[in-house]
């Protein structure tokens, strides 16, 4: 009979359950009660949160400096752009030059159009991954870096697919609430799953111990373009979102400044950290918009300054390096949310309290 028995659920699995369901009622709960533009920035939270997973997956968890990411949301952005638009959307982007007239009546729902946006994103990752990830450090930084300034050359300058510097304006607004944060939470529990996996456990061991890792057996070279490859997937999926949230996009929102932004949200919130990095991405891009005024002029009582355009990046950047100085390892640090972790600081009570009896 004992072995007919169910095994009860971890308290942890438990916790995860109702942090779910306590997530969605929190939705309906911001639908109902939200003006559209705190609705906006509470959908772009959500965006920032897969990218700054994305981002995690590579620099904390497989141990590699990319700075290539804003490359990687600009080819999902306008593939899931020119996809989703219809062919008289299409007609009255390109003004300047006609567009490709196999492009024209290529349409497809949002759903398939997010999905192969992701894939071709990935399929370039698994590219630049193959050529560069035998570089390390600096270098592999510097060639992903390079690659996304080619990549936004290339959108400038391919006039009848992209329409050049125009960008492609009008788009619909298919990005809901319940998309951006149904991607963010499908995101984020499919990166504690593959964490926890082996592949986790080898992209950890890889990140602490290269070498180490190559004589336990694992393809370390495989491993590196697998997560370059998911990484990449994950942010085209973001571009897609962004792409049909704010309904215009051209190459110049896609600059280092945008991997700037995302690896600010992964170092402040821990790299090597989940949790971290989506407390983090939502804290800073709420601050990002709370900070606005100090773009503007500022009365300071015995003077008053006109405006100092980039003056809150200047906020956010001395912030990084107030961070990387006096707390490295960010805001979690490695933690995750967790049962033990709420325990330690006595939200929860502790695994052998009588409270929790019969959870394991």
């Amino acid at each position: 009979m004992d072995t007919l028995r169910k095994k009860p659920m971890s308290r942890d699995t438990v916790l995860t359950l109702v942090a779910a369901l306590a997530g969605i009622a929190l939705l309906f709960v911001f639908e109902a009660n939200f003006d559209r533009f705190t609705m906006q920035i509470f959908k772009l939270c959500a965006i920032n949160i897969i990218l700054a997973l994305s981002l995690n997956l590579i620099n904390g968890f497989t141990g590699l400096f990319s700075l290539g990411h804003a490359g990687f949301m600009a080819v999902g952005a306008y593939t899931c752009s020119l996809l989703a638009m219809t062919a008289d959307q299409k007609t009255t982007n390109f003004v300047l030059q006609p567009i490709a007239p196999w492009l024209l009546d290529l349409h497809l729902p949002f759903l398939p159009a997010l999905l192969v946006s992701g894939l071709v994103a990935g399929f370039i990752g698994w590219f630049l991954g193959v050529v560069a990830l035998r570089l390390r450090d600096d270098y592999l930084a510097i060639a992903t870096l390079g690659f996304s300034e080619i990549i936004r050359v290339v959108l400038t300058n391919a006039q009848s697919i992209t329409n050049g510097s125009l960008g492609l304006k009008g788009l619909p607004r298919y990005t809901t609430m319940w998309w951006a944060w149904g991607a963010a939470i499908a995101t984020t529990l499919f990166l504690v799953l593959l964490i926890k996996s082996s592949y986790g456990r080898a992209f950890k061991s890889i990140r602490d111990n290269e070498i180490a890792s190559e004589a336990m057996g694992v393809n370390v070279f495989g491993m590196k373009v697998l997560s370059f490859t998911i990484s990449s997937f994950l942010a085209g999926i973001a571009g897609g979102l962004l792409a049909h949230h704010l309904t215009t996009i051209d190459p110049k929102q896609f600059i280092f400044l945008k991997t700037f932004d995302i690896l600010l949200i992964v170092v402040l919130g821990g790299v090597g950290s989940i949790t971290g990095s989506v407390i983090a991405a939502v804290v800073v891009t709420i601050a990002m918009e709370a900070l606005r005024f100090l773009d503007g002029p500022l009365n300071f009582g015995f003077m008053v300054t006109n405006g100092i355009p980039g003056l809150r990046m200047v906020f956010f950047s001395a912030l990084l390096m107030i961070v990387v100085i006096f707390r490295q390892q960010g805001l979690m640090g490695t933690s995750e949310f967790s049962w033990d972790a709420l325990s330690r600081i006595g939200l929860l009570p502790k695994r052998g309290a009588k409270a929790g009896k019969g959870i394991e």
